[in-house]
């Protein structure tokens, strides 16, 4: 034996440690809990519905991030979430045996059929989860089973999400068209202009954001995972292994759709209404943009810099308001030029392994890609 050498194991040795991401995000989200205690009605108001936004987020980075899909037309499962949801609300708001105020103003008689079942709550709640990944299956099954890939995918869903606002537009009778469903007042028997809702919509959506991240980031540790990893860098040898990337391809962007409509539906109880305007086109590529900044592999990185993002737009919109767009196409064409990888890249890249883990560590490695 080697003098002054001892040949026992060294503590810590074998035992992976969590990654710096993992604690960091824990940190974020206990200092977001107790956000009502030091922000007031506004800044607490704004951050609510900045979260909702970013579950989308999360959707975007497993659609594009993890699988290689570039949609831009998550605005579609989004307000579908939201319509969903806002179709319930509006009902209850409404006396009963009498029709939505926008449906007498348009010469409607009687409830449209589809919008009868929503009346019920958990009905209302079970379509929040079940229209938007229903629609992106069936976009994806005719998508992918055809094997279209690349801009043309970005094409198709583009065009889905025009003609679903025009059509939204185009039925004031049925979706109050232009202006919106709007006027909510009450939600499973809890009135929701009371003095402590704000505060507890706000903890709720919190809760969402890290069910939504701690959920996607097991999936994505899984050999699910692995397989869109594999699809995203190279399909053609995935299928020649004997896997079909179709299947994994629908199966994400399912998971995309599903996630977009429960941001959609928290998103409308935040702000108190849902319209065409808020689910159009530039909604959809302004979420791209805001996902690419943060780091679109990055589920950490996608939520974040939609959240910083939208918190920076209210600040300059509200500053100088002709100067925004110059500003984010500044910062997508900076993203595009310097970091493609967004900023959680950069870090990422920067970011000493730790002494105590070996390099090849599967647990630090699945769980630093996967957040």
């Amino acid at each position: 034996m080697t003098p002054g050498v001892q040949s026992g194991p060294v503590p810590g040795a074998g035992r992976a440690r969590v990654p710096a991401v993992v604690l960091a995000t824990g940190a974020v989200l206990v200092a977001l809990a107790f956000a009502p205690l030091y922000l007031g009605a506004y800044p607490l108001a704004l951050l609510g519905r900045v979260l909702a936004l970013s579950i989308a987020a999360i959707g975007v980075s497993v659609v594009w991030g993890r699988t290689g899909i570039l949609s831009l037309g998550q605005g579609l499962f989004f307000g579908l979430g939201g319509y969903a949801l806002a179709m319930h609300l509006k009902l209850t708001a409404t006396p009963k045996g009498e029709l939505p105020d926008f449906m007498v103003y348009n010469g409607v008689e009687k409830l449209p059929w589809f919008w009868a079942p929503f009346a019920s709550a958990p009905f209302a709640l079970a379509m929040v989860l079940v229209l938007p990944a229903a629609a992106a299956g069936l976009v994806a099954w005719l998508m992918f089973r055809r094997r279209i890939t690349g801009v043309y995918v970005s094409i198709i869903t583009q065009a889905l999400l025009l003609a679903f606002v025009t059509w939204l537009n185009g039925s004031q009778g049925l979706t109050s068209g232009t202006n919106g469903i709007t006027d909510y007042q009450r939600f499973l028997g809890i009135d929701l202009r009371g003095p402590n809702v704000a505060h507890g919509l706000y903890w709720l959506t919190l809760l969402v954001v890290a069910a939504a991240l701690g959920g996607t980031a097991w999936l994505l540790r899984t050999p699910f995972g692995q397989v869109l990893t594999a699809i995203r860098d190279n399909e053609n040898r995935t299928r020649f292994l004997g896997f079909n990337p179709a299947a994994f391809k629908i199966a994400a962007f399912m998971l995309g759709g599903l996630l977009a409509g429960v941001s959609g539906a928290l998103y409308t109880v935040h702000l108190g209404t849902i319209s065409p305007a808020m689910i159009g086109v530039a909604f959809s590529i302004e979420l791209v943009v805001w996902v690419a900044l943060g780091g679109r592999a990055s589920l950490v990185g996608a939520a974040g810099g939609l959240v910083l993002g939208q918190l920076a737009k209210d600040r300059i919109s509200s500053a100088a308001p002709d100067a925004w767009l110059y500003v984010m196409g500044a910062l997508f064409v900076l993203v595009v030029l310097v970091m493609p990888q967004g900023v959680a890249g950069v870090i990422a890249r920067r970011r000493a392994p730790a002494p105590s883990v070996p390099a090849s560590s599967p647990v630090t490695r699945e769980v630093s890609d996967a957040v």
